[in-house]
């Protein structure tokens, strides 16, 4: 499969500029807006493209690390199942994640990184749900330096740290994320200035300045995919309409957390977050709702409600044809998807389901019901008695 020929053919430029060394990396790539994480990946892969046997492989290579993080991800997901639920619905979650089809297209056909993107942020909430928070805040940080969308699942850190209302908490979060972050971009900062990291994420995220790019999400829906985002909508423009629903969607995420007053909802609130700023955001790209089918999962396994479980299907239902939609369209020399049915109908179904998580969500959180996978003779139970096993309380004797 050779993929989408765009991005392939960065990341090819990429992977032979980084082989030849990360210092000046930035200077001698093509219009490289990535942060220096995936740079790590590339440079291997670069190195592997000189090999004889390997070199006709190169889109091949390319795309295995994406295909590995899918393996290790499905991996994740089984062993929190088994954990929380039980060894076979483990199995079946995994299988689900494995060969669900808005995996497949986009990293194994697409040849995007999404995949290593979502990995790296899993295992973010899995060592906060699991009261590990200074690897947790390291791997947010390298979420973050691997892409600009990991600022999104920063206030989850934020939230659990401010829950804990212990300032040492505070100090190890910060010095580990900011280790993490300045451990990853200091090769790449020989002769770069102490800069150059911040105008790269300022140039990266002021590059499509657009009310929405390929999205099916609002925007999309009301006509404005590859509109200027300075564009007007009632009394604001896009861009400030998106920031509006974002705040308020983090406001939201917020009350969640504090309702659900514990480390578990952590996967609940970053899917709540990404799947959010993805519908109600401007500048969304068709792939950034990527990571909220494995969200969707690892909530289901921490919350242990069944609930969850049409979340996961929907988002992968609803990423799965904007991903392919875009990508066909793109092969065809459309650059720009057409405000059609297609994406109305994806659009009207993503929000559709953000309106049913908000829903089961506030059940969870702020009732403290939940809607078991074992049902017992009663069909809803109080969260406080059913959700926390012996982990979780040896967790709040810690606290």
């Amino acid at each position: 499969m050779k993929g989408q020929p765009f991005d392939l053919g960065f990341f090819k430029n990429w992977a032979t500029a980084a082989a030849n060394g990360l210092p000046g990396f930035y200077a001698r790539a093509s219009l490289c807006d990535y942060p220096p994480l995936y740079i790590y990946v590339l440079f291997v892969v670069g190195r592997a493209s000189r090999l004889a046997a390997l070199a006709p492989h190169f889109i091949l290579l390319l795309k295995l690390p994406s295909m590995a993080a899918d393996l290790v991800t499905s991996w994740l997901i089984y062993r929190l199942a088994k954990k929380y639920l039980s060894p076979e619905i483990g199995i079946l979650l995994a299988a689900f994640y494995v060969f669900n089809p808005a995996v497949l297209i986009n990293s194994a056909i697409w040849g995007q990184v999404d995949s290593f993107f979502t990995l790296i942020v899993a295992a973010a909430l899995y060592a906060l749900a699991e009261n590990r928070t200074a690897l947790a805040s390291a791997l947010f940080a390298a979420a973050v330096m691997m892409k600009p969308q990991g600022i999104i699942f920063l206030p989850v850190l934020a939230f659990e740290v401010l829950r804990q209302k212990r300032l040492r908490g505070l100090a190890v979060a910060l010095a580990c994320a900011c280790g993490t972050a300045v451990v990853i971009a200091l090769p790449f900062s020989l002769g770069n200035g102490f800069l150059w990291i911040f105008r790269l994420f300022a140039n990266t995220l002021g590059e499509y300045p657009d009310a929405s790019v390929n999205a099916f999400n609002l925007f999309g829906l009301l006509g404005a995919n590859y509109q200027s985002d300075t564009g007007t909508l009632l009394l604001f423009s896009y861009h400030t309409w998106g920031l509006i629903l974002i705040v308020a969607v983090t406001a939201l995420a917020w009350l969640y957390y504090i309702k659900g007053n514990r480390r578990a909802f952590a996967p609940a609130v970053a899917l709540l977050l990404i799947a959010g700023v993805f519908i109600f955001g401007s500048r969304m790209h068709e792939r950034y709702l990527f990571p909220a089918a494995a969200l969707a999962v690892l909530t289901a396994c921490y919350l242990r409600d069944r609930r969850l479980l049409p979340l996961a299907l929907g988002f992968s239902v609803t990423a799965y044809i904007n991903t392919h939609a875009v990508l066909v369209w793109t092969l065809q020399g459309v650059n720009t998807a057409p405000h059609g049915s297609v994406m109305i109908c994806m659009a009207v179904l993503n929000m559709l389901l953000f309106a049913y998580m908000v829903k089961v969500l506030f059940d969870m959180a702020v009732r403290h019901r939940i809607v078991p996978f074992q049902t017992p003779p009663k069909e809803t139970l109080n969260i406080g008695v059913s959700l926390i096993d012996s982990a979780d309380k040896q967790g709040v004797e810690h606290e």
